[in-house]
Formats: structure tokens, C-alpha cells, sequence
């Protein structure tokens, strides 16, 4: 639970609470376990629960609907792009091999999640990309 140290008469003491159980206290002096009772109960602080109210449903408005389905293809970690493999308009399937970046010094493949076509590529070769920068999108 805590720690202490305490200083009586030119002797070092490490106390470590173990257990506090109402009035009964379990610790720890320079290593020899001792259970002590408390003249008065030792209080301990609650934290308050946060209660939030269920929230109303939205009337009358519909979710975007967009006619086609993108997904987006993000860099798994920062690194440099050494060379992109495929060009906009490009057909793609899952798998295939689209981004060559290089993170710690590591060249890594980055592949289609998805089969589309290639919509609008974000970066080029040599751009320096951070974790979740957009790099392409599959449309």
C-alpha cells in the first residue's frame, strides 16, 4: 500500500503499510511484519461513481450514406516511403503489395486489406510518415 521512512532518535525506520482492514493495520517495520491496532478507525476516501443518463435517440436525421465504399490505408508505423508500387486507377486484391516503407532501419511491405481500385495516393517516395498518416486510398 505506502511506503514511509521515519527518523526517531537517530534510528532509520522503513514502514510499509500493508493492510488497513477498519481500525486493525498490518505493517511492515525494517522488515519485521507487525499487526497494530489504531485508536481510531482510519478513514479512507471514496471516489464517487459518474452517473450518466442514457442518450435520447436522434429523431430525424440519417446517417451518411455514401455511394461507394473507401477504405483508407494508413502507415502502421513512422517511417520513409522507399517506393510506391502502384499507381491511381490501379485494380488491386487483397493482398497484393502497394507501399515499400522503411521503419528502424527495416524495409516493410505494406499490403491491400481489401480488393478496389486505387483512389488517391497522399504520399510519394521519400515523404517521411508518421503512425496513422493516410497514405492511399482503395476505393
Amino acid at each position: 500500500m505506502k511506503k514511509y521512512k521515519f527518523k526517531i532518535n537517530g534510528n532509520s525506520y522503513h514502514v510499509h503499510i500493508r493492510n488497513v482492514d477498519g481500525n486493525q493495520v498490518q505493517l511492515e517495520v525494517n522488515g519485521s511484519t507487525y499487526e497494530v491496532e489504531m485508536e481510531t478507525e482510519v478513514k479512507s476516501t471514496k471516489t464517487p461513481t459518474l452517473v450518466r443518463s442514457e442518450p435520447r435517440p436522434s429523431q430525424g436525421v440519417e446517417p451518411l450514406k455514401t455511394h461507394k465504399s473507401t477504405k483508407k490505408i494508413t502507415a502502421p508505423l513512422p517511417g520513409v516511403i522507399l517506393k510506391i508500387l502502384v499507381k491511381e486507377g490501379d485494380q488491386v486484391k487483397t493482398g497484393d503489395e502497394l507501399i515499400i516503407l522503411e521503419a528502424m532501419k527495416m524495409e516493410n511491405t505494406i499490403l491491400a486489406e481489401s480488393s478496389g481500385m486505387i483512389g488517391k495516393i497522399f504520399k510519394a517516395a521519400n515523404d517521411s510518415v508518421l503512425q496513422g498518416d493516410d497514405l492511399m486510398e482503395i476505393i
